[in-house]
Order: C-alpha cells, then sequence, then structure tokens
C-alpha cells in the first residue's frame, strides 16, 4: 500500500516540474526583409566631343583585293597576272576612282556607288583605251579626265545619272554608250570632230525633239548605229548622218514620218519604230520604199494597212496594230506576173509578223503567190 502511494507522489511530483519549468520558445520569423548591400556605383564614361563619323548604311563597305603582284594595283581592285594590262574594280563598292596605273588599257568600274569621275584618278592613265562605268551613280564626268586619255575608244557609262553628254569626248571614241541616264541636253558641238564614232546609245533617257537640231550630229559621219529609243520624241530626229545602217526610235510618240525622211540614207538597214503612235494617216505611201532595208519593225502602232516596202526586205514585223485585212496584190513590190515567170524579181521577205490584228486564217493566196521565199507568217 505504501509502496502505491510512492508511485503515484512520484508521478505528481514529475508532473508539477514540467509545468513549473519554463518551455523553449521557438524563434519568430523576421517581419522584415534583411537590407541587401549595395553594389558600389561606377562611374559612366563621358561622351566625346566629336563623335565618330558613321558610314552611310545604304553603302555596303568597299572589297579590298588580295595583295597583288603589282605594286600599283590599287586594293580596291584586282590586277591578274594573265591580264597586266586590265584593272578589275567591279562589284566593289567602291566610291571613288582609285588611281589608275599606268600599264591599264582596259577599266572595269562597273557595279559601283561612284558619284563622278574626276582627272586626279587619270593622270597617269594615259593609254587607256576601255572604260566601264555602267550602273554606277555618276553624275559629273570633268572634261579635264578625256584630256588625260586622248586615245580612248571605248566610254561605257549607262545606268547613271547624267544630265548631258560629256564634254571634251576625244576625236578618237568608237562607242559611247549613255543608254538609261537623265540626259534631256545635248550641247552645241559637244560632237565635233567625232567622226571615228560608230555606235552611239542613247537608250531611255529624257531628249525631246527641241534637243536635236539638224546640226547634232552633223560631224559623226562614220556612226553606224544610233539609238533614240524610249525617249520623248515626238517627230523624227532631224540631221541623221547618212550613213547610219541601223536606226532605232522604239517608245516613243512619233506620228508622222516625212515623205523625203529616207532619201538621203546610203546603208540604212534596220528601222525599229515599235511601240509608237503611227497610223496609215502619218506614214506616207512610199516612205519605206527603200532598197537597202532588210528589217522593218512596225509593231504596237495604230496602222489599219500593210505600207509599201521595198522588194529587198526580207523581215516585217506589224505586229499589235489595226489591220483587218491583207491583199497580196496591193503588198507585192513587183507584179504578180513578174513574180511568178522571173526567180530574180521574187521579193526576198523570209519573215512576217501580223498577230495582234484582226486578221484570222487562211492566208491569202495571192500573199503565197508573191512572197514565195516567205519561212514564217505569224498571224
Amino acid at each position: 500500500m505504501k509502496a502505491g502511494w510512492g508511485l503515484i507522489s512520484a508521478l505528481t511530483l514529475f508532473l508539477l516540474m514540467g509545468a513549473v519549468l519554463p518551455q523553449r520558445l521557438r524563434p519568430k520569423k523576421p517581419t522584415k526583409r534583411p537590407a541587401t548591400t549595395k553594389k558600389p556605383s561606377v562611374g559612366k564614361s563621358a561622351a566625346p566631343a566629336h563623335p565618330e563619323p558613321q558610314e552611310p548604311t545604304d553603302f555596303p563597305p568597299p572589297i579590298l583585293g588580295p595583295p597583288s603582284m603589282f605594286p600599283d594595283c590599287p586594293r580596291e581592285c584586282l590586277c591578274s597576272p594573265s591580264y597586266p594590262n586590265s584593272l578589275n574594280c567591279e562589284n566593289r563598292n567602291i566610291r571613288v576612282i582609285p588611281a589608275i596605273p599606268f600599264r591599264a588599257h582596259y577599266l572595269y568600274l562597273q557595279n559601283n556607288y561612284i558619284s563622278e569621275v574626276t582627272a586626279e584618278s587619270f593622270l597617269n592613265a594615259t593609254e587607256v583605251r576601255w572604260i566601264n562605268l555602267a550602273n554606277n551613280r555618276i553624275h559629273r564626268i570633268d572634261k579635264q579626265v578625256f584630256e588625260k586619255i586622248p586615245g580612248l575608244l571605248y566610254l561605257y557609262a549607262q545606268g547613271n545619272q547624267l544630265k548631258e553628254i560629256p564634254a571634251g569626248l576625244p576625236a578618237t571614241l568608237e562607242q559611247l554608250r549613255l543608254s538609261k541616264n537623265r540626259i534631256s541636253k545635248i550641247p552645241a558641238g559637244v560632237f565635233n570632230k567625232m567622226g571615228n564614232l560608230t555606235l552611239l546609245d542613247l537608250y531611255n533617257n529624257q531628249l525631246s525633239d527641241s534637243d536635236l537640231t539638224a546640226n547634232t550630229f552633223k560631224d559623226l559621219t562614220g556612226l553606224i548605229q544610233l539609238n533614240l529609243a524610249r525617249n520623248i520624241l515626238s517627230k523624227m530626229p532631224a540631221g541623221v548622218p547618212g550613213g547610219v545602217i541601223q536606226l532605232f526610235l522604239d517608245r516613243n510618240s512619233i506620228d508622222v514620218i516625212p515623205k523625203q525622211y529616207f532619201n538621203d540614207f546610203t546603208h540604212l538597214s534596220f528601222v525599229r519604230l515599235n511601240r509608237n503612235q503611227l497610223s496609215d494617216k502619218g506614214v506616207p505611201k512610199a516612205v519605206f520604199n527603200v532598197s537597202t532595208l532588210l528589217d522593218l519593225q512596225l509593231a504596237h502602232n495604230q496602222l489599219s494597212s500593210v505600207p509599201l516596202f521595198n522588194s529587198h526586205l526580207e523581215h516585217l514585223h506589224l505586229n499589235h496594230n489595226s489591220i483587218e485585212s491583207i491583199n497580196g496584190t496591193l503588198m507585192c513590190p513587183v507584179s504578180l506576173g513578174s513574180a511568178y515567170n522571173d526567180d530574180n524579181l521574187v521579193p526576198r521577205l523570209r519573215y512576217l509578223r501580223l498577230d495582234g490584228n484582226h486578221l484570222s486564217p487562211p492566208i491569202p493566196l495571192d500573199v503565197i503567190m508573191c512572197f514565195r521565199h516567205l519561212r514564217s507568217i505569224v498571224l
């Protein structure tokens, strides 16, 4: 009995001690985030007083070539040992023509960003014969340039921004290509003493009738090809040299051809008048009866009948006009009886294009009887 009471007393004492002893408190979470340590501030560098100029965004950087065995070869160009007289600077993104070495005869400078041609680049280039400046941004060629290269034969400057024919062209020049510029002026006397010129290409410019006087081309006595297509002409150009073989006048607004216009041409073989405003009213009956003419192109006009032509003509383009009928008897340059009985009198026409008119097959028999050399006819 005493042992039981002792056990109960010990148990009670143990519980009382647990109540009296202080309980361990759990630490509370901080209500505020501890302050973070700030990184030391780094002072900003001061802006330069004069900012560096930047390259224009529409011009890619020039392309430099590898070192050359020729010490005078500009870094922007390529100088091939196989062609020591050629300087290849095309497609190099250059803005300024580099110094041309004395040994250079052929300059390839096309497809760049050149804006002007000055004499400084040609101080030693007295032997240059050929220059290709096509597809740049050239708006000016100094007269003094041609004084440095008096033996120049070929000048190609198509696809630029020239507004007039360059002055001071050398008398030795044989080909002058100025198509796809903005030329609206041919200065008086610019072609003086240029009897060696055989090709003059002024395609796709802004030349009007008033820019072409009777004296504009008078000194071009050796001219073979004259290209005035895609300008703003409304008349046939005056003063074209009589020795011209190829005359291209496509895509103008010409509506009248003077009756005697072709009388003074001695070797005229190719005439192109496509895409003008020619009608029967503006085309005299026998204006194309030229014995030297081989190829006549009158497509995309307003003709309603086939114009008369010489028996020597071989190619005739009359497509896309307003022709409603064709009559072999009227078209035939000689009588049908002569063409049938004498082979020497048979017209030489080999190609005839009439598509785009108001015609339908079959081809009239008298056309076949007259033009027995005809190899192709397009209806």
